[in-house]
């Protein structure tokens, strides 16, 4: 028995049952709390988890990964402690652990799996001493707070390296960022990555972040892409090359034949192979849905359950969540950074200029909508530069109406006029775009929302309070 941490969980409960009375969330507050009258109760609670902890971190894609094993590990009879609402600083670590944890700080499951922001890898693989930790990718991402790449790089290579032996290390093969790792890790590796070279393409695409070899610095040579630098390469003055991945996607429909918001997956596993429906749309889906098998394959859950169960999940809030609307509906897709942006343009603008978005289908002959809504807070990034290295050009010939809203509507408007799209608007008031936005979905429309984080929080916030939706924290 530790009274301070007692004290500490009993505070930390009280000030998130206080905050959510009064209408806020209050999902990190304990973290602020907790650590304040005893720092060691990450540590402690974490370490008393007897199938230990998963951690996930990359710069796209971590939510919905950590969704997808959080479901697979439920349905193997495992019983997680998961951050579900992706507070994934070390205040929503210590917040997930100490509000899932009876007053001696016991926890009340016995599997960790949280997304961990990429800045905090280091300190809470320290902290908790995960059993598996998986890095999935590097994109620039907030350049105002993490720098270039490397700067990630950096940051990971330390916290790897300094992996118990007996913890496994689970790195995505298709990433030269993120497979370089491999080489001072004393842990196991276990990598992951796409062997069918039937979906991206032969070049390397203007948004790639990665293209020296990051031992030498000589350019990689890449024989295929699956999107900005993920891919097959080799370097040409030193040798180092992509290993083979243990878990591989050895064949894939993106999207899937029988499903166009969705893709089929063909995973093999050492000794084992399984079909996947994934419900999800997009290439990166695809690339989460492989990460998730992978750290499924690494708790020693059987891959036909895994895929079975991955087949099954559902959206993340924010993430590809569709808000039905009478007869139409709001999709929303968070965005962050170019790569992330242009895959969800690839994967949801729409098959062609004469059609528009599959989603985006009305009958009314009216042009459809896509609200885009930018904020520059420092959840978003402060630096809103990189809206230059979207591939907004793609929706120059479609039949889109843009509505930009947030704090940078005006940049956004900027930015799209400069990529020749014909029709955009700007109302910097969320509540009067989503008047408009609700409008139109009432007609018949499914209305892509592409916000970036703070706005997408703001948005759910107007909803939630018109009844569109739930609390994100009850999803």
């Amino acid at each position: 028995m530790k009274p301070r941490l007692t004290l500490a969980i009993l505070a930390g409960r009280t000030a998130s049952l206080v905050s959510r009375c009064i209408g806020h969330g209050g999902t990190v507050l304990p973290g602020h709390v907790v650590p304040r009258i005893e720092p060691t109760a990450l540590s402690y609670i974490a370490r008393q988890l007897r199938g230990g902890s998963v951690i996930v971190s990359g710069t796209n894609g971590k939510t919905t990964t950590t969704r997808m094993v959080a479901h697979v590990a439920r349905s193997a009879g495992f019983h997680p402690i998961h951050n579900r609402s992706g507070a994934n600083l070390m205040t929503g670590l210590v917040s997930a652990l100490a509000s899932n944890s009876d007053l001696s700080g016991h926890p009340r499951g016995d599997l960790g799996i949280f997304e961990v922001d990429e800045a905090t890898v280091p300190s809470a693989a320290t902290a908790i001493a995960p059993r598996i930790l998986a890095l999935t990718n590097v994109f620039r991402d907030q350049l105002d707070r993490y720098g270039e790449v490397e700067l990630v790089a950096k940051a990971w290579r330390a916290a790897a390296a300094g992996l118990d032996p007996s913890a496994t290390l689970i790195l995505n093969a298709d990433d030269p960022t993120v497979a370089q790792l491999a080489r001072d890790a004393k842990a196991r590796v276990l990598t992951f990555g796409f062997e069918d070279r039937s979906v991206g393409g032969a070049y390397v695409a203007h948004d790639a972040d990665r293209l020296l070899c990051p031992f030498c610095a000589a350019r990689l040579a890449y024989a295929w892409t699956a999107y900005s630098h993920l891919g097959h390469y080799a370097c040409p003055s030193c040798g180092w090359s992509r290993p083979r991945p243990d878990v591989a996607a050895t064949a894939a429909s993106v999207p899937s034949p029988t499903n166009p918001m969705g893709s089929t997956l063909t995973i093999e596993a050492p000794g084992e192979t399984a079909t996947l429906e994934l419900p999800l749309p997009g290439l990166y889906n695809a690339y989460n849905a492989l990460a998730a098998a992978a750290i499924c394959t690494a708790l020693g859950i059987p891959l036909d359950k895994t895929a079975g169960s991955i087949g099954g999940s559902e959206a993340v809030f924010g993430r590809f969540e569709r808000i039905a609307v009478e007869s139409g509906a709001l999709v929303m897709v968070l965005v962050k950074n170019p790569v992330g942006f242009n895959q969800v343009l690839r994967a949801l603008a729409g098959p062609s200029p004469a059609s528009g978005s599959a989603l985006a289908q009305t009958g009314q002959g009216e042009k459809p909508l896509m609200v885009i809504a930018i904020n520059d807070l420092f959840a978003d990034g402060t630096d809103v530069s990189w809206l230059w290295d979207v591939d907004f050009e793609v929706l120059a010939e479609r039949r889109y109406r843009v509505l930009c809203t947030g704090l940078r509507a005006q940049d956004m408007a900027l930015r799209l006029k400069y990529a020749g799209v014909p029709c955009v608007d700007v109302e910097p008031l969320l509540s009067t775009t989503i008047d408009s936005a609700l409008a139109t979905a009432r007609r018949g429309q499914e209305v892509l929302v592409f916000p970036t984080y703070t706005a997408m929080l703001d948005m759910r916030h107007e909803l939630q309070r018109r009844g569109h939706v739930s609390p994100f924290w009850e999803d």
